[in-house]
This record gives C-alpha cells, structure tokens and sequence, in this order.
C-alpha cells in the first residue's frame, strides 16, 4: 500500500519521538561539555591537548561555511519572481541590523555607567604590557580603520574567501553570480539545477561533520578550562556576571519584545526549539556551527528561502548584538579602571565609533579585541593597553556573545520575513509549540512550495542528528 505524503509525515514524527533521549544531539553536546569542564578542572595538563579535537571541528565547520552561504544565496535569489523584493529585503535587514546594534550598544553602556565595576581599580597604562595574542590583536585592531569593513567586501580572486573564510565577500560573490542567473533566463536555469544539485550535497558533507559536534564541544571546553582555570572566573566574576546578566536581559526583553509585538511569537518557546543549536555554541564558544541548522529550522517555520538565505548570513556579519554589548561594556569598564573620565557626549561619540569598528573584524579570529582595540585606538581617550584588564576573562565571554548573536539574527530573519510577508505565522506558532512536531530530517517540498525548502528532500539528512 503507497503512503500518502501526511502518512509519511506521522510515520516520521513517530519516528523522532520515539528516538531514545541519549541519541539526540543537544544531549550529547551537553555531555561532553560536562565532561569537558570536569577533565579541565581535574586535570588541566591533559585537558589542554584536547584543543586540537575542538579547533578541527570548528575548521571542518568553517569549511562548508562559505559554500552554504554561496549556494543558498544564489538558490533563493534565483527563486525569487522580482529582483526588486531581493534589494528590498537587504535594506530592511541593514536598517534592522543598524538599530539593533544601537540598541545593544547602549544596553551595554547603561549597565556599566549604574554599576561601575571599573572604579576603585585605578590600573596605571603605563604598566600594562600587552604580550601574546593580545599583543597581536592589538597591533591589527590598531591598523583597523571603521572603513574597512566596506572596502574589504569587494574580493581580490573569486576563490579568496573561500579559502579565508570571509563571508561578507562570500555574499557579495552571491548575490551578483544569482542576480545574473536570474537575468540570463534560461541559459542560467541548467547552472541553477546544478546549484540545487550541489546543495544536496554540501549538506550531506554536513552530516558528516555534525556527527561530530560532541567531540568538538569537549575538546572545547576541556581545552578552555584547563588553559584558563575556574579561577580566572573568580578574578573578574563581577564583570562576567554583569555582561550574562545584561546579555539576557536584552535577549528576553528586547529581543523577546520585538518579537512578541511584532512578529507575535514567544521568545522561550524559540529557546526550546533552538536548544540543540543552543548547546553546540556553548561548547565551541562561536556560533558558525550553528548557521546551517539556523537557516534550516527558520525555513521550517514558514520563513521564505530567500529571506533566510540573505538576512541569516549578512547577518552574521552585520547583526552582532551579543560582540556590541561586550563592546561598550568593555570600553567603558577599562575607561573606569583606567581613571578616564569620559562625559555623556564622549561616551556617545564612543557609540557612533563602536557602531562602525564592531562590523570590521566579524569572522576574525580575536575579533573581539581587535574591534575593541580599533575602537579605543580611533577615539585615543582610552588606553588601548587597558585590554590586558580583561584578556584572562574573554574566553569565558565569548559564548554569550556569541548566543546572543545568534538569537539576535534568528529574530531578526523572523522580523524581516514578516515585514516582507513571507512569514507564515500560523506556521511558525505551530512549529514552536510542537504541534507540527520536531524540525523533520526530510521536508515536503510539494506542501511549501511557496515557501522553497533550504535544500531538497536529500538535503535534509537523517545523520544530522546522530
């Protein structure tokens, strides 16, 4: 007897109910990054060889980075009916992408200023020396200019990004290679079949890596702790506190707000649904792992291939809402420890700088220091020696921003999709509250085909989630 397609759909979500609570991944990931956290606490020597095991998984999912980004961008444009909606999608997403930032920017600013972690310090420039990698990071932050980031967007060869991983070239290589398949007509459609072809591929590379993710998230971990210790966590915990306790505060209250008000969905239920995503980037303490499953499971809740494949990777570069609160806050907490005092004014003139220098080092290793030090170095009243204060502490920081940055752009596709209506919200409330079931390991492209799958049917392996 042939199975109707809603036969096949019940089978599945049987199947992925029935599946034992240990082979779901966000279970594993959590495991290993329990155990990552004891071997480095107990035995510290040994947790920090295990930093080849995390560095290669996040290489392995840095490498299929690029091509995903390229292939769904150039997919979704070339479905789109009219290139005019494809420009008009990408302002919407800038102009989001710029008032958040704002927004965060000043969330930071306002929770350093009530609280001042920053006085009573009083460290002396004058005997802060900069060494290893803060040493360098400092170097490049200082020759980073608040203009590069749009300079650098334009590539020097066709294959560079690829090979560097700079994924705002990777976009521009996208959407002028889709905006010209669109406008050849059907010479481009065999290159666009082609393209489709590919992606099912990728992904199923994709599969591969991903089974790997707990061994990622605990080499990790296992490395962080040992190098660091817990008792760095002691030494500025104030500071770490107030940055989490910020962080979530913007992500329940703003975050959650938008998309309550606007897009009428719960920010918790969007929690629980990204909770496998959730785990792999607090273990590897970077969200790119992340981004294939974040543009998979916002197709799935009705948001249109093409919105998801332009805002979610511009995004990832533009839309930096957890590295704009760690910059602010972290500007101003050395500016306090340091005894520069800077008025109301000063402190926006900072913004206006931090709005710019936060863009310029997106998917740079230290990025985060090396936009902090551009920023410090382009103003010249803060000392930009003073990121030694706080260098210890930055890796047990950088998972919150980069959750941050996460929830940021996956409210920020479900914002755009819905100012562009190409949100079915009936959907998306039905996908959260887990009556349209788990995110399938296979789409029915035939029921959504106003709303294009990320990749056929192929594409959507069982092997994603071990």
């Amino acid at each position: 007897m042939t199975q109707t397609p809603g036969n096949e759909r019940a089978a599945q979500a049987a199947r992925i109910a029935a599946k034992p609570w240990y082979r779901q991944l966000y279970v594993q990931v959590l495991v290993a990054i329990v155990i990552g956290i004891v071997l480095g606490w107990k035995w510290p020597e040994l947790a920090t060889d295990m930093e080849p095991i995390g560095t290669t998984f996040i290489t392995a999912m840095k490498m299929l980075i690029g091509p995903i980004v390229f292939l769904t961008i150039i997919g979704g444009i070339a479905g789109v009916a009219d290139l005019k909606k494809v420009g008009r999608t990408g302002i919407k997403a800038l102009t989001y992408f710029q008032v958040g930032t704002i927004i965060a920017l000043l969330t930071g600013l306002v929770a350093i200023n009530i609280f001042r972690l920053g006085d009573g310090v009083h460290a002396d420039p004058a005997t802060l020396q900069t060494s290893g990698d803060a040493s360098q990071y400092v170097e490049t932050g200082e020759h980073q200019h608040w203009w590069e980031f749009l300079t650098n967007i334009v590539p020097n060869s066709f294959f560079g990004p690829f090979v560097e991983g700079k994924i705002l070239q990777v976009i521009f290589l996208a959407v002028v290679f889709g905006t010209a398949l669109k406008l050849v007509g059907k010479t481009g459609e065999p290159i666009i079949a082609g393209v489709g072809r590919l992606t099912e591929v990728v992904f199923k590379v994709l599969s591969f890596v991903m089974k790997a993710a707990p061994l990622g998230a605990f080499g990790a971990m296992s490395y962080a702790i040992g190098k660091f210790g817990l008792s760095t966590l002691t030494s500025l915990g104030s500071l770490i506190i107030l940055f989490y306790v910020t962080s979530a505060l913007f992500v329940v209250v703003v975050l959650g707000g938008v998309l309550a008000l606007y897009v009428r969905l719960n920010i918790f239920q969007l929690f629980r649904y990204f909770k496998e995503e959730f785990w792999l980037i607090l273990g590897t303490s970077t969200a790119e792992p992340a981004l294939p499953g974040l543009m998979r499971k916002l197709q799935f809740m009705g948001a249109e291939r093409s919105t998801v494949g332009l805002v979610v990777p511009t995004g990832y570069s533009f839309n930096l809402d957890g590295a704009a609160i760690y910059l602010s806050l972290a500007t101003l907490y050395i500016a306090q420890a340091t005894d520069t005092s800077l008025s109301i004014g000063q402190q926006l003139g900072l913004l206006a700088v931090m709005l710019l220098t936060s863009k310029g080092a997106a998917g740079v290793a230290g990025g985060g220091f090396i936009a902090l030090t551009a920023t410090l170095s382009t103003v010249g009243s803060v000392p930009a020696a003073g990121i030694m204060l706080i260098f210890g502490i930055d890796k047990f920081m950088s998972e919150c921003r980069a959750l941050v940055n996460f929830f940021g752009n996956a409210v920020a596709t479900l914002f755009v999709a819905k100012w562009e209506n190409g949100l079915d919200v009936e959907r998306a409330r039905a996908v959260l509250s887990g009556k349209a079931g788990d995110p399938p390991l296979i789409i029915e492209a035939e029921e959504h085909q106003s709303r294009p799958t990320l990749a056929s049917p192929a594409a959507q392996p069982a092997e994603v989630t071990p």
